[in-house]
Formats: C-alpha cells, structure tokens, sequence
C-alpha cells in the first residue's frame, strides 16, 4: 500500500471539472485507488464519490493506492492536485 497526504491548493476546490479529470486519471491505473478527507474514504474512480467528498480549498486529503502500479497511481495523483488542476 502506498498513501500520501496532500492539500487542496485551489480556490475552487474540487468540483465537477477536477472530479471528472481525477476519474480520467485513476482509470488508468489497476491499484484501487482511495481518497480519504476525515473519516470518510470514497473511490477515487468514481466520480459521483469524489463530488459528495466536499473536497474544498485548504481541505486534507489522503491519496491511498493498493496495487501493482500503486506508487505511479499516487504520484500521478500527487502532480494533478499540485498542478492545482490546471485550473489557475
């Protein structure tokens, strides 16, 4: 298993568009992949599961990832939330 924990760095959070390039993402890795903010984990493959995270700006998160690509899946996941998305 291979996790790390990283905050949401832009303003608007994470909302339908971010979700839906973090689905894209995580598709293309076998590992599962997890989001966890509190006490809640949700698959990040799923989009409706990332969008009910509430995942707003300053929010932490951990990327949990268990598989045979784990450590590419968490940091693929690592560089998208640091590129802020693309967003700004």
């Amino acid at each position: 298993m291979t996790e790390q924990t990283i905050t949401i760095k832009n303003r608007a959070g994470i909302h339908a568009r971010p979700a839906a390039l973090l689905v894209q993402t995580t598709k293309d890795f076998k590992s599962s992949i997890y989001f966890e903010k509190d006490n809640d984990r949700i698959n990040a493959k799923s989009i409706m599961g990332i969008i009910t995270l509430g995942a707003a700006y300053g929010t932490v998160i951990r990327i949990i990832a268990e598989g045979e690509d784990e450590k590419a899946a968490v940091e693929t996941l690592v560089r998208l939330f640091e590129s802020k998305f693309e967003e700004e």
